[in-house]
């Protein structure tokens, strides 16, 4: 029963922040593309504050929040249900992946209220390139659950042994 209610909030927050990091670099570059086209008039001031209310309560009020209830019931779920695999490890590699790229988006958005828009900054629709290849491999680990075992074979032998153990010893 617990099991199946981190499952449940694990994958209904991820749902909700990997909506948030593609809508949220959308938003920047579509209204920021808006706001940089009508300059000087009234309306334009009323945009602006739109784009930021929007940007930043859907990064700090949405966004933020589904993360951390993500990767909280994901740890959660690591422990209850004892799941130590290597395909579990590349997950965890790319949700920090995920995690760099959500920072990033914050970024952007602080620095869009900070410069009354992305002024000298790189497109915003970068997060998109580099964060949904991060979000289809999660989606590709959790799915198909590889056998990484090969990946030891590369590795050098001391991140293979336990701590202080040689391998094989007990």
């Amino acid at each position: 029963m617990i099991i199946a209610g981190l499952k449940y909030l694990h994958l209904a927050a991820m749902l909700c922040w990997c909506a948030a990091m593609v809508a949220l670099p959308l938003m920047l570059h579509f209204y920021g593309a808006i706001w940089r086209s009508t300059t000087g008039s009234e309306q334009t001031q009323a945009r602006y504050a739109e784009f930021r209310l929007i940007t930043h309560y859907g990064y700090i009020g949405f966004a933020t929040p589904a993360a951390i209830i993500a990767i909280a019931a994901g740890t959660g779920l690591i422990f209850a249900a004892q799941v130590f695999d290597l395909w579990f490890v590349a997950k965890l590699a790319l949700v920090a992946g995920m995690a760099l790229v959500h920072a990033w988006i914050g970024h952007l958005v602080l620095s869009s209220g900070e410069n009354r828009g992305l002024r000298n900054m790189p497109s915003s629709l970068w997060a998109l390139v580099m964060g949904v290849p991060l979000m289809v491999g999660v989606l590709w680990l959790v799915l198909a659950k590889p056998d990484l075992a090969w990946i030891a074979d590369w590795m050098p032998e001391f991140m293979l042994a336990p701590r202080g153990q040689a391998a094989g010893q007990t």
